[in-house]
Formats: C-alpha cells, structure tokens, sequence
C-alpha cells in the first residue's frame, strides 16, 4: 500500500469580526470560528471602535488589536484557548482605562 505525505498547513485568517458578544474569525480554507467574546476580557471591555481595529499579520496566524493590546493567534482559537490574563494584571488595565476617561472627558470641558 503506497502512504501518500500529507501536508498540514497552518490555519490562517482571512477576516475577522467582532460584534457585542462574539469573535467571529473566517479562514482562507473556508472554516470559521466562532468564540464567545467574553473569553478574551480586553475586548469584551472594548468600545465597538477599539474592538475594530485590528490587523492580522503573519500570514494570517495572528491577529493583533493595538488599541486594547491584545493579541490572539489562530491556532489558540482553533484549541479554545481563553485569555490568559490574570485578574490582577486585567484589573490594572482597567484602572488605566478609566484614569485615561477622565483625562479625556477633563480635555473636553
């Protein structure tokens, strides 16, 4: 019987979309993921705009939200990987978050 070598390539991204609730990934080899957005808390805590600017490098393996510096790679998604973060390390970044509203709401007055 003659094996033939497969090839198993890299999932990659195509396009990616962020809604209230979901991280919707589609992949050139036609495949979507769908993962419930509260896994990764940055974007969950994110505003629609920061949510939507994102930029997928690495031939589609990562994809990078620069405003919420957050950075999830396709193959975590395809394990089910949730974040990481700890809760204490998520907390600071909120505090921050917060502490950058006021300045901007004080620039507006």
């Amino acid at each position: 019987m003659n094996s033939s070598a497969v090839e198993i390539q890299e999932a990659r991204a195509q396009s990616v979309t962020v809604t209230e609730d979901a991280l919707t990934v589609d992949l050139v080899d036609g495949r979507t993921i769908i993962v419930p957005l509260v896994w990764y808390p940055r974007l969950w805590h994110g505003t629609p705009g920061e949510r939507s600017h994102f930029e997928i490098f690495g031939d589609g393996a990562y994809i990078h939200w620069p405003d919420l510096d957050e950075d999830l790679t396709v193959a975590g998604l395809l394990a089910g990987r949730h974040s990481g973060e700890s809760p204490q390390s998520l907390q600071k970044w909120l505090e921050a978050r917060k502490g950058q509203d006021k300045l901007g709401s004080s620039d507006e007055a």
